[in-house]
Formats: C-alpha cells, sequence, structure tokens
C-alpha cells in the first residue's frame, strides 16, 4: 500500500506494505470504539502503526495517543518500527518528549500507563488513541483514557484497541466487543454504553499472509501450546483463558438493581485502607444469612482521620451498623505516633473489628458465598450501583506464583475486593426475626378463666416464660 504525501512540489511516497482483509476493516471503521486482534499473529500492532500514519499525514493538525502497559513494550512494538516507515521530509521524532510531530502540525504522542499513572493524562486533549494489547489495561484505566478523547478540531474522534484473550482486562474486552453485553442506566443515560459505538475485527495468524511466510515455524509454535493457551493464541477463543480469579461470578446471578434495605436487617461496613486507596463497602444480611453489598465508597489521599470520616458521612442517620470490619495492620503501632490506626478511628467514633488476614482462606470464604445453590441462588450479591466493585471482582485475575492466591497487582483494583474478603472471613451474624407477641392486644374485656387457665391450647403456649 504506498501513500502519496505533496510537499514542496515534489511527491513523496510512502511504502505501508499490504493491508490483510483483516486490516483493511480495522482502518476504515468508522465505530467510536474499534477493538481488533483476538489470536496471535493477526497484525495488530502493525495496523496500529499504519493507521495512526495514515491519520497523521492525512489529517492535518491531528493529535494522537498510542498507549502500551510499559514504555520498553512500546518502544520496541511500535516507535522504531513507526519511526521508520516516517519519511524524515515530513516527520521527525522528539525522543525526550516521546512524540513524533509532522509538518503539518500532527502529532503523535507515545505513553505508557503503569499502576497509578494513568493521572498523567488527565487534562490532556487527543483526536484518536490506541491502546495496544488492550487486554492489559483494568476498566477503568480504559475509561481514564477515554476521557481524554475530545477536542475542538473537526476530526472524528475514536478509539481502537488492539487485543488477545487473557490478562487484567480480558473480562471488560470480552464483555464490551465479543460477547456485547453493554450496561445501560435509566438515570443517568450518558453513563449507558450504546451498542452502535462498539465493533469488534476478529484476527488469526491465518490472515497474516506476510507473517506465515517470513516466520513459517510461528503456526507450530502455537498449535503445540498447551490446550488452554492455544485455543486462547491459535484460535482467539476468549472462553479459554480468562485469568479471572473469581470465574464464578455472573452478573446476572451476582448483581442486582438496588433497593432499600429493611431496617431489621443486620448491616456491617468493611473497608481496606492505604493512602494508595480508601475502599470501604457496606454489607446488609438478611434473615437467612445472605449478604447484600449495597452501598460503596473509594478515595485516594486520604489521611486516617479523614477517612474516618468519609465514612460516617456516607451513613445515613438512623443506619444501625453493628460493627466496622478492618485489616489487621490497623492495630499495628504507628512509628512517628506511637499509636495505632484503629485508636484514630475510634476517635473518630468509628469502633473498629479485627479481621484475618489469611487470604487463601480468606478468597475461599468469598467463593463460598458465591457458589450457586440447587435453585441457583448465591449467598452474596452486589448492587449494581457498585461499579467499582464489580469491575474489581470481574478483573481480579489469579497470581502468578500461587494459583490459589489472587494477584496483587494491579494494585488498585484489590482494595475494594480486600475488603470484601475481610467481610466474608468474618462471622457475621444474620438478622434475627422479631417474635410474635404472646398477648393479645387488641383491647377487648378479658375472660377470667381464660387468663388463669390459658384458655385453649396455641401458639401462646410456645412463648410461656
Amino acid at each position: 500500500m504506498l501513500l502519496k504525501k505533496i510537499r514542496s512540489g515534489a511527491s513523496i511516497s510512502i511504502d505501508l506494505g499490504e493491508a490483510n482483509p483483516k486490516q483493511r476493516l480495522f482502518y476504515l471503521s468508522r465505530t467510536l470504539y474499534t477493538a481488533y486482534g483476538g489470536a496471535r499473529g493477526g497484525g495488530k500492532s502493525h495496523a496500529v502503526r499504519v493507521k495512526a500514519l495514515g491519520g497523521a499525514l492525512v489529517n492535518p493538525g491531528i493529535r494522537i495517543l498510542i498507549v502500551r502497559r510499559t514504555y520498553p513494550e512500546l518502544q520496541y512494538s511500535i516507535i522504531e518500527p513507526l519511526f521508520r516507515l516516517a519519511p524524515p521530509e515530513l516527520a521527525s521524532y522528539n525522543g525526550a518528549l516521546h512524540a513524533l510531530s509532522f509538518v503539518n502540525g500532527s502529532l503523535i504522542k507515545f505513553g505508557h500507563c503503569s499502576a497509578h499513572s494513568e493521572a498523567e493524562y488527565q487534562g490532556q486533549e487527543y483526536d484518536w488513541i490506541f491502546i495496544d494489547e488492550a487486554t492489559q489495561f483494568t476498566y477503568d484505566e480504559f475509561r481514564t483514557l477515554g476521557a481524554c478523547l475530545r477536542g475542538t478540531s473537526a476530526v472524528e474522534k475514536r478509539f481502537y484497541l488492539t487485543c488477545n484473550p487473557g490478562g487484567v482486562g480480558h473480562s471488560w474486552v470480552k464483555r464490551l466487543f465479543i460477547d456485547r453485553d453493554f450496561h445501560t442506566d435509566p438515570r443517568e443515560p450518558e453513563r449507558s454504553e450504546k451498542p452502535e459505538d462498539y465493533s469488534f475485527i476478529p484476527a488469526t495468524v491465518e490472515d497474516n499472509d506476510a507473517l506465515l511466510k517470513g516466520s513459517p515455524q510461528y503456526l507450530q509454535m502455537l498449535s503445540s501450546l498447551p490446550e488452554s493457551i492455544r485455543r486462547a493464541h491459535r484460535h482467539g477463543d476468549w472462553d479459554a483463558l480468562a485469568g479471572q480469579y473469581f470465574s464464578e461470578f455472573r452478573m446476572d446471578a451476582h448483581t442486582a438493581e438496588p433497593f432499600a434495605i429493611p431496617q431489621d436487617w443486620a448491616c456491617y461496613r468493611a473497608f481496606d485502607y492505604g493512602l494508595d486507596m480508601f475502599a470501604c463497602l457496606w454489607i446488609a444480611v438478611d434473615f437467612e444469612g445472605r449478604s447484600y453489598v449495597y452501598r460503596e465508597t473509594r478515595a485516594k489521599g486520604l489521611i486516617v482521620s479523614e477517612a474516618a470520616k468519609l465514612m460516617l458521612s456516607m451513613t445515613p442517620a438512623g443506619e444501625r451498623i453493628a460493627y466496622t470490619i478492618a485489616p489487621p495492620d490497623m492495630w499495628s503501632t504507628q512509628r512517628d505516633s506511637g499509636q495505632t490506626i484503629a485508636e484514630i478511628f475510634a476517635r473518630q467514633g468509628v469502633e473498629l473489628v479485627r479481621a484475618g488476614n489469611a487470604r487463601i482462606a480468606g478468597w475461599l470464604s468469598v467463593k463460598e458465598r458465591l457458589r450457586l445453590d440447587e435453585g441457583g441462588v448465591p449467598q452474596l450479591v452486589i448492587f449494581r450501583s457498585c461499579r467499582g466493585l464489580i469491575s474489581d471482582m470481574l478483573s481480579l485475575q489469579h497470581s502468578e506464583t500461587n494459583p490459589s492466591d489472587a494477584a496483587s497487582e494491579p494494585h488498585d483494583i484489590t482494595h475494594a475486593p480486600d475488603a470484601l474478603r475481610y467481610f466474608c472471613h468474618t462471622r457475621c451474624l444474620p438478622a434475627v426475626r422479631p417474635e410474635p407477641s404472646c398477648f393479645d392486644d387488641d383491647g377487648g374485656e378479658e375472660d377470667y378463666d381464660a387468663v388463669m387457665t390459658g384458655g385453649e391450647a396455641g401458639g401462646g403456649y410456645m412463648c410461656w416464660q
């Protein structure tokens, strides 16, 4: 594929290679969000390079952002090959700014998004955004980067993603682009996900003739992988390699629309605290022992007293909390003050109950509550208004060193699940039904014999003290 540009009366031809049919679909897609990939070897990174370069040359002044999880990955797979494609007469690379500038005013910015670095992109504006290997990103990171998709230019805003099954973002990518399971919120229509905004272009190694000709052994390598990995990487099977720690979590079974919590249900709070994130859950337990997570909050950068005040401010007056469950490190003495975090919470009016910190046993307690009984009903339900916890539950992966444990990275998605783990691993009593009254209080005249002898045998005898 040749792209010709005219500069100062001279014609410059740029050889972008021959696009395969799936790559052409990617180049021509006009939906707001376009995902490309599935199996390995489908030519994803090349498609990103060509689409970005073509967009920069054809649309003067366009601002483009290309992101990968780490900068070394970006340098090897995107920056160096793209720099070789871009003629020096038309573009120059600034290594300090990690940007490719074009003589027509266009800009391609290269960035990475390691843990907690997504804040670096706040306030920036781009016309096109690319995430290469999107399943390595959390849903919140995807949405944070999406907030940068804005500006006053006439260029149509587009978000392009490449992806393979597996990784921390497997669940949300599969939900949006494979299952097409979109979240809607009638109360906040602007937050609803619109099906017409999302398109997926599946590709396998068979679609990439250039790779098969240049590396014929690559197909054999993919075919010799272990069964589940082979199904994912060779054939792009999104059900083969989820890596999701809570694989039993189902939106239809484990979430519910919010409802008013009955006053006689037992209510608890559970939280995880750190300066990087304070996450607190409010959980109600009904008469049968079923638990409902009905409220959540999370905030970054709070000192202990601020976290306690936030917790109290979000607990309505009159809402009775049996107790608040906290991680055991809240009782560790602070070197600078000689006091514990639990003492600071107590001074703010929040008495804490210490949770166990056995990780695997705690996670198994969560899984036990997620288990469906014969009627398909779990012992743990999360209100759909608790979007953060649901997203974290879907994103949490298995630990690479201990498959029985959950991964501790990315760290920002572990706080709310940890709070849930503390609750599930702590003995919390169900609500107690009020006992029926033993006396008839209809105001009628009492019969002497009935009062003295008890009258006819009935349910009241069961209440006699």
